[in-house]
């Protein structure tokens, strides 16, 4: 039997207006619908509704973990230096770490994921293959020192987090534990109710091999995706791969150089010269560990520095400064070209061999023509790293690409033996021998997913929760009067006896117009109200995300519910 709570009781306060400092929905839902409250910048407290829905995401996360055969384990949020020094994370981190001392002037940091300390507790519980393959996994606080925490929960200094580890023998092992947290990801997020899309992504700083995202689309989503409506191909931007043309067959003339004053930009060298930005070589310079770096793309066409950065990781890839240019005179700021230039050079697929540019002489107001890559200019390395745009061709189809907005509310990754290597996780295999263990990561954002959920599926009157994760599987309201409230205590009790979650308002003094505001606002799948016809023993159920509305009696009502 499921406890009745009674609002009268519970610890909520509901709020008309937005707070000042909101942009997206559901953070200005979330506070005034009570389920959270800001602390501080990117530090929220989980209020009994909040903790709930919280609660229940985290439920449906266990229950198809163990599905799986994932064992849940609890991990120490506030971890040591060395592990992390040894995987080179502390430094790669940066300002994200939230790192501390204790009173002997130790190093500390609070964990914001935990590869290397599951990796040690392997490490000191496994030792031979007939201990593997292990899948284990946890639910816990997760810390990162966001330089600007915003949109609510959606990006937190502080966050709940489910992450799963995978350790197995042979690469065909990792493959079927990837293949079963994938499935096991599918569901989840089915069951919460969330539209989501599996894109292929990048690792970043958590290293290994394949990688996939799972994003739910919506407008206040930080990450953007391609999805091409012609076949099945979806991608995070920064993985998306271009496919070179085939080098075109062109007899360009000589260099010749153009006297092209004040054109420092593509913009302005486009207009002087009356061509097409996309006819020019755009130069980025930028610093790869300290070393200068040209970047070679299309004059129409901006370098994704995150793109760049992955590709050159773990290198630290920023741009140049006008000291820079100082020290260096041969680099002519606004007119910097390919041709003669003595450092590293990278260029997109699309500065392909034998293609011929407008681009800079690596002199002060001057241009050249017809500098041909190949001829008179080498690339060191091709890298995908233009910002993708609308239209831009699938990689598998050709199709225009579409763009889109999402939240990130999984990622999974095959590590291989990155930490395996860096912490010597080795058992004994079936031959005597050691064996190198290889491992999977795997992360769903918990309370990620209770801001997706508000983004998706809330409306005008306020949140509109799935019955898997809402905080009640039903709101009573009792209009006001004695009877009324009566009604809706008794009829609470009896869908609390028949297994449901009852949520009851039967605050006195409290119009009915408010009542229903905050029903609405709350977001409890099927609201039930005792009203007019509490006499007869009728009652009104409202779908609250359809609207639909129809009058039952008690026992029909109970029936209808508990179905």
């Amino acid at each position: 039997m499921s406890q009745v709570q009674r609002m009268s009781r519970l610890m909520v306060k509901t709020l008309r207006d937005d707070p000042a400092d909101a942009e997206t929905l559901s953070h200005k839902l979330l506070v005034r619908a009570g389920y959270v409250r800001r602390t501080s910048a990117g530090i929220w407290s989980w209020l009994p509704l909040g903790k709930k829905v919280l609660d229940n995401i985290s439920r449906v996360v266990r229950e198809e973990m163990d599905a799986i055969g994932a064992q849940e384990v609890l991990l120490p949020a506030l971890l040591p230096r060395e592990p992390y020094e040894a995987s080179g994370r502390w430094a790669e981190y940066g300002d994200l770490l939230f790192r501390l001392k204790d009173r002997k002037g130790g190093d500390y940091l609070l964990g914001p994921t935990h590869e290397e300390i599951f990796t040690q507790v392997v490490k000191d519980q496994c030792t031979s293959y007939k201990d593997l393959p292990v899948m284990l996994y946890q639910i816990q606080t997760k810390y990162r020192d966001e330089a600007r925490p915003r949109s609510g929960v959606l990006r937190g200094r502080e966050f709940h987090m489910k992450d799963s580890y995978s350790f197995d023998t042979t690469d065909e092992g990792l493959a079927e534990s990837y293949a079963l947290h994938r499935e096991a990801y599918q569901k989840i997020f089915a069951r919460l109710g969330l539209d989501f899309r599996i894109v292929s992504a990048v690792s970043g700083a958590m290293g290994g091999s394949a990688s996939e995202e799972f994003l739910a689309p919506a407008a206040a989503g930080e990450d953007t995706f391609v999805d091409c409506p012609a076949c099945d191909y979806a991608a995070n931007t920064e993985a998306v791969t271009f496919v070179a043309p085939v080098p075109v067959e062109t007899e360009p003339g000589p260099v010749e150089e153009l006297d092209t004053p004040d054109t420092p930009t593509i913009e302005t060298l486009a207009a002087f010269l009356g061509v097409p930005a996309s006819a020019t070589l755009k130069n980025l310079l930028v610093k790869v560990d300290g070393e200068i770096t040209a970047v070679g793309v299309p004059g129409d066409r901006e370098v994704d520095l995150g793109k760049l950065g992955e590709h050159l990781a773990p290198a630290v890839v920023e741009l140049v400064t006008a000291e820079d240019f100082e020290d260096r005179p041969e680099l002519v700021r606004g007119y910097v070209g390919p041709q003669g230039l003595k450092i590293r050079y990278i260029a997109d697929p699309r500065v392909a061999l034998g293609t011929a540019w407008i681009t800079g002489a690596n002199k002060p107001g001057t241009h050249a023509r017809d500098v041909v890559c190949g001829r008179d200019f080498e690339v060191d390395d091709y890298l995908d790293v233009v910002v993708v745009e609308e239209g831009d061709p699938c990689p598998v189809c050709g199709t225009g690409l579409k763009l889109d907005r999402a939240i990130e509310i999984g990622h999974i990754f095959q590590l291989g033996r990155k930490y395996a290597d860096t912490f010597q996780l080795d058992v004994l295999g079936q031959q005597g021998k050691p064996v190198r263990v290889t491992m999977g990561s795997y992360g769903i954002g918990v309370s990620r997913a209770v801001a997706a959920l508000a983004e998706q599926s809330a409306d005008e009157q306020g949140l509109c929760w799935p019955r898997e994760i809402a905080p009640a599987d039903v709101h009573v309201v009792a209009a006001g009067k004695a009877l009324q409230t009566e009604l809706a205590l008794d009829v609470s009790e009896q869908l609390s006896a028949a297994g449901l979650r009852v949520l009851v308002d039967e605050r006195p003094g409290v119009s009915p117009g408010v009542k229903f505001t905050d029903a609405e606002l709350i977001g409890v799948p099927k609201i039930l109200v005792a009203g007019r016809r509490s006499a007869e023993g009728v009652l009104e159920l409202k779908d609250r995300r359809t609207g639909e509305r129809e009058e039952l009696t008690v026992a029909e009502a109970i029936a209808r519910l508990t179905a």
